[in-house]
């Protein structure tokens, strides 16, 4: 039996129009804030960066592929990964629906990883995906952009992410903490396993995205997000955050969608 309150449909409806309300009023704020995030100042980006895609070498405005506008997403996926990181891989089974509509309306999205272009390929095989993936393995765009750390960044104990230094404990030899995946503690491990790494070494990416602008030949930098930033560009959670039990997440139980076994995605 439930022990949540169970109530007639007038009642229902009653704090339905209170919750709306209350729904009402978050778009609103959330609609400010997309107009602050485009009143952003621009960085301009001088530094040259090359990346490997399925069309041969291209520069950073290469990828704009005729667009004024240029969406990034860090995919981590490593040099040393042996698949992509399965929460990234939840938020870009979205990516080949609305691709399509985004560079119809002079936005282009690319996921970047580290990963060589070879693995790269075959992963989206794998997954069925067509939408644009650049191998940044030779550049320093991850870096720069800090959604990739060195091993020497990690020995010395601290990372800069999400516009703050994290600092790491000190533990054992090759032994490095991670902040837990979606707030969950056995996430990095799991992630780590799923992608054919130690946790270490899966730690060295991290999720983010970046937004570009492409005015006169010239790319500015204009957004970037990390972690919880990037709830909006799930999918699967805004629709979680709307069934009866929520995100309902005890322990890190993302999957690669070809993976999960009873899989009627197919």
């Amino acid at each position: 039996m439930t022990d949540h309150a169970v109530v007639s449909r007038e009642t229902w409806l009653e704090a339905r129009l209170k919750l709306l309300e209350a729904e009402k009023e978050l778009t609103r704020r959330s609609d400010e804030l997309a107009r602050r995030r485009q009143q952003l100042p621009w960085v301009r980006l001088d530094k040259e960066y090359r990346f490997e895609t399925d069309e041969g070498s291209a520069s950073l405005p290469d990828l704009f592929r005729g667009r004024a506008q240029l969406l990034v997403y860090h995919f981590m996926f490593g040099p040393d990964y042996t698949a992509g990181c399965p929460s990234c891989s939840a938020i870009a089974d979205g990516f080949n629906g609305f691709a399509v509509h985004l560079a119809n309306h002079d936005v282009m999205l690319w996921a970047v990883s580290r990963a060589p272009l070879a693995k790269l390929q075959a992963y989206k095989r794998r997954m069925g995906w067509n939408f644009p993936w650049a191998s940044s393995f030779d550049s320093d765009f991850n870096f720069d952009f800090t959604v990739s750390v060195t091993e020497e960044q990690q020995r010395e104990g601290s990372v800069d992410y999400n516009y703050q230094r994290a600092a790491a404990s000190r533990l054992p030899a090759g032994e490095r903490p991670v902040k837990p995946a979606r707030a969950t503690p056995d996430g990095a491990t799991k992630g780590a396993a799923m992608t054919g790494t130690e946790v270490s070494t899966y730690a060295r990416e991290r999720p983010g995205m970046s937004a570009f602008v492409l005015e006169d030949g010239i790319v500015y930098h204009t957004y970037a997000a990390f972690a919880r930033g990037l709830d909006g560009l799930w999918g699967m959670y805004q629709w979680l955050d709307r069934a009866p039990k929520g995100r309902n997440e005890t322990g890190y139980w993302l999957r690669h969608r070809d993976k999960y076994g009873d899989n009627i995605g197919g």
